[in-house]
Formats: structure tokens, C-alpha cells, sequence
């Protein structure tokens, strides 16, 4: 009996947010992350192995000041994230929920721009087709082993998207989608290996199989390797976690974000009469660490990255105090200038008087005396526009009490963050301050009715009035799970994003003055 064994290796990345270059744009340091340093890694392995295949997971195109100054600029040329992917070669990508973030305009032209196929089988159009092509691949590779990649999105986009953005997509159930393909797949196509590519994380514990989370459907990943046949390897992310294993005979990955890790699995086949079969498989998720970057990446990259570092250079106002965050935790309990001019700038795009808004992450550093565009796109990286929607006081007393959520007490009965809002993944973007009225959370007091006093104008807010409230467009379909705000009446929508309009304030007040409205109050 003849037997032959070989070895392929699969390297993917996910959740790289834009990250091309090897720095942080907030300081502009250099760092090991990026693309530029990844496309060295997938040269060498492939000098070192000619059975190679290059993934990438989803949330590519959105995420740092390049990608926002690209959109701005220099939509007319080549998208910097899908020039450096085809540079690298990748095989195919996965359509992640970020891709939407910059409007359709922007994610049609980087499809159009790339030489591989963008895989999602669960988002289809209005004839069940779908959306973005194909949903699976199939990979020949020169020793004759066949693969079968398939792609899946989460299903939970329209929680979060604004709906001009997705109009015309239908979003699938992903763990059922997965099935129907991979049943598919199985029968006609008769691979010797599945890999399913879900822009999805775990919603359960991979050793215990305890819910980590509502179980809201945004994540389906232990249920994809539980109920699911066939599937050989299933690479994951949108969580931003950093896991490797195996669920179920399953071997799951997922390579944490902004490109300063990488997936890497080993696959080890024996061909039995004509037939291959699995014999191991390993994956393990590695830095990016301190190789070199890719010369060819940087040098292609040069004429768009100096655009942009000119662009972020650039003064547009000034802050007479201190408006910078020194604990990111502290102003959330009480109320900071910075989270104040935050609000100002949303009062006055819009029009109303009640305002919402979140520190957006705890890398936030505020600004300091004299503000570039570097400042604001660090402090506000993501491309939301406004919303403003018609409220009852009943509507907004419920996210007042879902925003409560955000604290615990510890042993000390001092005041903390919830775990759950630190892991699986952390979501300090979803605790909320308001503007415009006046509130006291007791966090002692159980779940459902910490928020206590509240206040507009003088007078007690009444649940069957109804308010014009201002918040992010993510927000305002529901997204952090604040379902009081799903299908609530659209007052006005603004259709620039938040740098453009903080940029305008700046345009418009020159120097702001730092200064705080203490109209919330947390106590233990």
C-alpha cells in the first residue's frame, strides 16, 4: 500500500483595522504591527513551503487616520489595504462588518480593486444570490490536495449599520448558512479539507460551553463547531481575542487585531490510495514581532503615507485648560471637558439639547493645548455620523439603565467596570454619558434600577413625553445592545462623520475653552 504525506501551511489574518504601516498614529511611534511586516512573513513561508494558502478574515479596509484620509482624499485611487493584499497574493478575503463603515461607494470599488475573491455566503441579495460573489472557493494544490474555503459574516450588522450602507443585503444566519454550504460543499464537491472563514468570534466558553455573552446571535462560533459536520478548521475574529485549539475535533483560531498577530496553521495530510486524509493539525497565533517590513509594501505605500502624515500634522485648533485623559475610567464616572466638547460639538450639529456620546476607547488621550488632525482621528476613529431620533422618556430611562450596567462594585464595594464589559472582548464604547439632563447612578443598587433623580430642565423626566436625543449612528440602530433604540423615529441625520464635524467646530470657535456641565453623578 503506497502512502505520501504533506504538509500545508495556512496563514490569515483578521481584524487589521487599516493597519498597513508598522506605527501608531496617535504618537507615531513605530510598532510591530501591520501589513508591511506581515508581507515579509508570508514571503518567507513561502520560500520555505510551496503548499501555502493566505487568508484574510474581515475588517480590513476601516480603522486608522490612513484609511480615513484615504477615503476623504484619495478615493479616486487604489485602496491602500486591497494594493497591499494583492501585492502580498492573498487567496481570498472575507467581508467583515467594518467593510460597510465607509458606505458601499468605498467597499464596491476595494471588491473591484482586488485580485482575489471576497467570500460571504450569508449575505445575499433580494433573489437569495449572494451579495459579493461566491461563497466558497475551492484551492487545487500541486500535490493534488483539494480545499474547500467558505466564507460567513456575521449576521448582526444591521444592529449597527447605517442602513444606506447595506440597502439591498439580505444578512443570513451564519451558523445556519455555514451548514447549508459546507453540507454542499461536502456532497458535490468532495474536498479533502474544509476551512469555513467566519467574520464571527465564540459566544460560549471553548472548555466549559458556558454563555460568555447574550446570546444575541452576533457570534455563533462554538455553536459552528458543535452542530456543524465537516468543517476541518474554522478561523474566526471580530472578537479581537487571541485563541487557538480545538472545539469539537474543530482546530479554531483567532489572531487578535490591528495586524500585530497572525493566524498560523499546520496542516499534515497522508494520501491512502488516492484519498487524503488528515493526520494533524496545529494552529498557533504569533506577533508579528520585529521582522523587517516588506520593502515593495513600503515603497508602494510611500506617496500615500507622506499625504497622510502631512494631513494628521496639521493644526486645527487650540484648547485654552486642560482637556487631556489621564485615566480613562475616571472620566466616565465623572464628567470630563473632554467628553464635554464631544457633547457640544453633537448639541450644535444638530440642533437639539440632550446629546449622547462614549469615550470611544482607553487609548483616548483627549487633546492637549494645540489640536492636529492626528488628535481627533486618535480620540475618534471611527467614521459615525449622527442621528437624532424622537425618544420617551421611558425609551431613555431604559438606556440610562443599560449604560448602568457598565459598573461593579468590588470586594471593597468600590467602584469598577463589569467584567463582561472588559472580556471575551472589551466594549468600553458602550457605556454612554447624556447631555442635557441630570442623573445619579447608584451602582449598589441591582441591575434594571441603578439610575436614580433624572432631570430635564428642572422638572422630572416624564416617561410618556417624547425627546429629540443626538447620538452616533451606531447607536442609534440599537447597536451595543440598547434595543430601546431599534426602529425609534428618525428626527434628522447628519451626513458627515464626526472628524469632519469636529474639524468644523475647530473651523469655526478656533481656541475652545475647557469646561465641564456636571450633570451626572456615579455613586457605590
Amino acid at each position: 500500500m503506497l502512502s505520501e504525506i504533506t504538509n500545508i501551511k495556512i496563514l490569515y489574518t483578521s481584524d487589521v483595522h487599516g493597519n498597513a504601516m508598522p506605527i501608531l498614529y496617535g504618537t507615531n511611534e513605530p510598532a510591530n504591527l501591520g501589513l508591511a511586516k506581515y508581507a515579509s512573513i508570508v514571503k518567507k513561508a513561502r520560500r520555505e513551503n510551496e503548499n501555502v494558502l493566505v487568508l484574510d478574515n474581515g475588517d480590513l479596509i476601516q480603522g486608522t487616520p490612513l484609511m480615513t484620509h484615504y477615503v476623504k482624499e484619495h478615493s479616486d485611487k487604489e485602496n491602500p489595504m486591497i494594493g497591499i493584499m494583492n501585492r502580498i497574493g492573498i487567496d481570498a478575503g472575507v467581508i467583515g462588518n467594518h467593510e460597510f463603515n465607509f458606505g458601499k461607494d468605498v467597499l464596491h470599488d476595494a471588491i473591484h480593486q482586488s485580485n482575489f475573491p471576497w467570500l460571504s455566503a450569508n449575505l445575499v441579495n433580494e433573489k437569495g444570490e449572494p451579495y459579493f460573489g461566491k461563497p466558497y472557493i475551492i484551492k487545487s494544490l500541486s500535490n493534488g490536495v483539494k480545499i474547500a474555503i467558505v466564507g460567513v459574516t456575521t449576521h448582526y450588522i444591521p444592529n449597527w449599520e447605517s442602513p444606506n450602507h447595506i440597502e439591498g443585503i439580505r444578512f443570513r444566519d451564519a451558523a445556519n448558512t455555514l451548514k447549508h454550504w459546507v453540507d454542499y460543499i461536502r456532497e458535490t464537491e468532495k474536498p479533502d479539507l474544509v476551512i469555513a472563514s467566519y467574520h464571527g468570534g465564540f459566544e460560549r466558553d471553548l472548555e466549559t460551553g458556558e454563555p460568555t455573552e447574550a446570546q444575541t446571535g452576533e457570534n455563533q462560533g462554538y455553536a459552528m463547531c458543535q452542530e456543524i459536520e465537516g468543517i476541518d478548521i474554522l478561523l474566526t475574529g471580530h472578537q479581537h481575542r487571541i485563541l487557538s485549539g480545538e472545539v469539537n475535533g474543530v482546530l479554531i483560531a483567532q489572531p487578535g487585531n490591528n495586524g500585530k498577530m497572525y493566524g498560523s496553521i499546520d496542516i499534515e495530510m497522508k494520501q491512502v490510495e488516492k484519498k487524503w486524509q488528515v493526520i494533524r493539525k496545529e494552529a498557533e497565533v504569533i506577533p508579528v514581532g520585529t521582522i523587517e517590513p516588506d520593502k515593495d509594501i513600503l515603497n508602494f505605500m510611500e506617496e500615500i503615507e507622506t499625504s497622510n502624515q502631512q494631513w494628521l500634522d496639521m493644526p486645527t485648533g487650540y484648547i485654552n485648560g486642560d482637556m487631556t485623559i489621564e485615566d480613562p475610567f475616571n472620566a466616565r464616572v465623572s464628567k470630563h471637558p473632554f467628553i464635554q466638547f464631544i457633547q457640544n460639538v453633537q448639541l450644535e450639529a444638530s440642533g437639539v439639547d440632550i446629546s449622547v456620546t462614549a469615550l470611544l476607547t482607553n487609548e483616548s488621550k483627549g487633546f492637549q493645548s494645540t489640536v492636529t488632525m492626528r488628535d481627533i482621528v486618535s480620540n475618534y476613529m471611527y467614521p459615525n455620523t449622527l442621528v437624532v431620533l424622537e425618544l420617551t422618556g421611558k425609551d431613555i430611562k431604559l438606556a440610562l439603565e443599560k449604560t448602568a450596567e457598565y459598573f461593579a462594585l468590588d470586594s471593597n464595594q468600590t467602584i469598577t467596570v463589569n467584567p463582561t464589559y472588559i472580556t471575551p472582548k472589551p466594549q468600553h464604547y458602550n457605556y454612554d454619558m447624556w447631555e442635557g439632563i441630570d442623573y445619579t447612578i447608584r451602582v449598589a443598587n441591582p441591575i434594571g434600577s441603578r439610575v436614580e433623580d433624572i432631570h430635564y430642565k428642572g422638572e422630572p423626566l416624564q416617561e410618556d413625553k417624547r425627546y429629540h436625543v443626538v447620538m452616533n449612528n451606531y447607536r442609534a440602530t440599537g447597536g451595543g445592545n440598547y434595543d430601546m433604540f431599534k426602529d425609534k423615529p428618525v428626527v434628522k441625520e447628519i451626513q458627515k462623520d464626526m472628524v469632519e464635524l469636529i474639524h468644523e467646530y475647530f473651523e469655526k470657535y478656533r481656541s475652545v475653552v475647557a469646561e465641564i456641565n456636571s450633570n451626572f453623578t456615579v455613586l457605590p
